[in-house]
């Protein structure tokens, strides 16, 4: 379609639209929603398509992202579909609500979140990450489920961190559940986009149901018991028992405590852990940086247990991780729908109109990263994150939104590498590295299995 000028402001109010089989786009959804992108949204600053009767802009340009996410984010909502996919479980927490419910909801868990106070829960994740290596050591040399390892140690910092040891939460269960809640969520997004009836089945959707009645039972117990025997514990629980909206005083509910201990614990754990699985199987296809990386954990520790001192200094380290989140970034696509008219570069974007932010598709963009599919930390020095764009990375999201969790995931990850690091390696085994499969996060098509040798 020809673009137009509107002689009233001069903005392109038609757009060059990319033709999208509303078939293909919905089968796309259900397998695996990254197959969905419009190819070209890897070489191009946006595209526009049309898919069941609905625009869709689909945005690569970081200065346009910056744009649309942070000079107009309060034109900018979650939207039906989130809601549709995420509410079951997270109802109206941090990840899905809008406007003031949401604003005041962060503010009442900002503190949780203070640099001085992750600097207080790096021994809880090195005492965690220990656990975990003592078991692997006792176990001897073998094959690891490392997702399914990774999954069971970030729960436990987020359990004992957050929760002060979550009354016996029971960790397998809880696994279980969330992947049951993911795994059919194509579904939900694919019959959202044609407005499908919310109560049509669909396959997986009863396991789903019945994981998420477990996943926000076993968290009211929490609160529940927490409520009996109230103390001064200084975790997030406490936080959201005593927050309260400055402008009305109004207090959480034990329904929307559950809702925000959900999103922590689906977002918190499970992104870490998915970020970790992908680095260990990077690194074990990459043995130059991974000399590197146990080269610079063996130099700061100088072979003595880790410290909450070490992790500041690992700085290769770091950069390992964040490198592994480009190539797979565990939320791979962020949507928002515009509330109302608003200006984006040259066009005029109406009220309604979905726009996809994919990260998966910004993170291997052909303009923004130098051969964009090797595996390469170096792009993570100080020197070359200062000369990139803001928005050309950006695994945590951005703008007001972006994650109030960001800095304690990469410090955890951190602590974790480094702590198992000194003493094993993990060797893969398939001979390739699996394929992203988009279930909300970004996981691994088939599981990653990997030797374990000992150091």
């Amino acid at each position: 379609m020809d673009t137009a000028i509107d002689s009233n402001n001069e903005l392109k109010t038609r757009f060059p639209l990319t033709p999208q089989s509303t078939l293909g786009a919905l089968v796309a959804i259900v397998r695996n929603p990254l197959d969905a992108l419009p190819p070209s949204i890897f070489t191009e600053p946006l595209v526009f398509s049309k898919t069941a009767g609905e625009i869709k802009v689909y945005l690569a340009d970081p200065a346009l992202i910056h744009e649309a996410l942070v000079k107009n984010a309060d034109s900018l909502g979650k939207g039906d579909q989130v809601r549709r996919a995420l509410g079951p479980a997270l109802g109206q927490g941090l990840l899905t609500a809008d406007g003031a419910h949401w604003k005041w909801q962060r503010q009442s868990v900002a503190g949780a979140f203070r640099h001085d106070k992750l600097l207080g829960l790096q021994p809880a994740m090195i005492a965690v990450a220990e656990r975990t290596r003592d078991r692997w050591l006792e176990n001897g040399q073998g094959t690891l489920d490392v997702g399914h390892e990774m999954m069971r140690t970030t729960f436990d910092i987020i359990v004992d961190t957050m929760m002060s040891g979550g009354h016996g939460i029971d960790v397998g269960k809880v696994e279980t559940g969330i992947s049951d809640f993911l795994r059919p969520t194509g579904w939900a997004f694919a019959l959202g986009l044609v407005h499908a009836p919310e109560w049509l089945p669909y396959p997986g959707r009863s396991k789903a149901k019945a994981a998420v009645t477990f996943l926000r039972s076993s968290l009211q117990s929490v609160i529940e018991e927490r409520r009996k025997s109230p103390d001064d514990r200084c975790d997030l629980v406490n936080m959201l028992l005593s927050a309260s909206d400055l402008e009305t005083d109004r207090t959480m509910t034990d329904a929307e405590i559950v809702d925000n201990l959900m999103t922590f614990i689906t977002a918190g754990h499970e992104t870490t852990a998915l970020g970790l699985a992908w680095t260990f199987d990077l690194l074990s296809r990459n043995p130059d940086v991974e000399r590197k990386v146990l080269s610079e954990i063996d130099k700061v520790t100088q072979g003595r247990p880790v410290t909450a001192d070490d992790v500041s200094k690992l700085v290769y380290t770091r950069q390992v991780f964040s490198e592994a989140m480009r190539l797979y970034p565990p939320a791979p696509i962020i949507t928002r729908t515009a509330l109302e008219d608003f200006r984006l570069g040259e066009y005029l974007i109406p009220a309604g109109t979905v726009l996809i932010v994919p990260i998966y598709a910004v993170h291997h963009h052909a303009s923004l990263w130098q051969d964009a599919e090797i595996f390469d930390p170096d792009r993570f020095t100080p020197e070359a994150a200062k000369a990139r764009h803001r928005y050309a990375y950006m695994p945590f999201g951005a703008g007001p939104r972006v994650c109030i969790g960001n800095a304690f995931a990469v410090m955890e990850a951190v602590a974790i590498l480094a702590v198992l690091l000194q003493k094993v390696r993990l060797a893969a085994i398939e001979p390739q590295t699996p394929k992203p499969v988009m279930k909300v996060t970004l996981r691994p098509d088939k599981t990653i299995r990997m030797k374990l040798v000992l150091r």
